[in-house]
């Protein structure tokens, strides 16, 4: 468990309100710690493990990926210079189960490759770098989006950094703390500048907002069943029909008393 008071930045004044946002994103923390406990985030074995999990995740089921590495781990493959020399056609059956798998290949060997030139295949030597640096680096290789660079750091790394995914945005707009339009990089912005920089707070805060929204947050929302439906009346009195932005049927749950 990762109880947000125990690493609190000392400069903020206990018992004001700094700002809403800050205290919406404290108590939602909170409640969902306290529903959900600690949620181990990120599976994987090994530094290099999680890295290609990072990959292999997107657009995928994690069950999806577990296989995949299975099968890796199974002919002896977590290894960066043998995932780089293995025959394309064995690979290909190895990672099938993710899904668009000639696609990750590619991409994850572009990672794989972009380590071992830059780094002589040297994960410790490559985390040693400046979190930010090291994030434009990861963000030049082609196929490495954001949201894949920053688990890259925050589980990989151990770097204090905050991954922003589908429920992340999901969530926090329908509990109405997002502005119109806003970026990746804002909404990151919004939660690191209002949270402690601490890497196993920022990891579990990730996990328990993709717990809550697989669980209630879905596109068609389970908002009664929800542990942070008490804050809908506060945060945001939504429609009662209609779709968001993203075309998702907005919440519904009437403000109650």
């Amino acid at each position: 468990m990762y109880p947000l008071n125990s690493v609190m930045n000392p400069a903020r004044p206990k018992g004001k309100h700094v700002d809403p946002a800050s205290d919406y994103l404290i108590c939602f923390y909170e409640v969902l710690n306290n529903h959900f406990g600690n949620l181990h985030w990120w599976p994987g074995g090994s530094t290099l493990e999680i890295l290609i999990g990072a990959v292999l995740t997107q657009n995928t089921a994690w069950r999806n990926v577990e296989q995949a590495i299975r099968n890796l781990k199974q002919e002896s493959l977590i290894c960066i210079e043998d995932i780089l020399d293995i025959d394309q056609m064995v690979l290909e059956e190895l990672l099938r189960p993710t899904g668009f798998f000639r696609v990750k290949i590619k991409r994850l060997r572009n990672l794989l490759q972009f380590i071992a030139a830059n780094y002589d295949g040297d994960l410790e030597r490559m985390f040693e770098e400046e979190i930010w640096s090291l994030r434009e680096k990861l963000l030049s290789i082609h196929g490495i989006g954001e949201e894949t660079a920053d688990c890259i750091l925050l589980y990989g790394g151990l770097k204090p950094i905050f991954v922003v995914d589908a429920y992340t945005r999901r969530i926090l707009e329908r509990h109405g703390l997002l502005g119109p339009k806003m970026t990746y990089g804002d909404i990151q912005d919004l939660l690191m500048s209002r949270l402690p920089h601490d890497q196993p707070l920022f990891g579990q805060y990730h996990a328990l907002l993709v717990e809550a929204g697989k669980r209630f947050c879905r596109k068609v929302p389970r908002c009664g069943e929800c542990p942070l439906k008490k804050f809908l009346a506060e945060t945001v009195k939504p429609p009662q029909t209609g779709k968001n932005r993203n075309g998702e049927k907005a919440c519904c749950l009437k403000s109650e008393t």
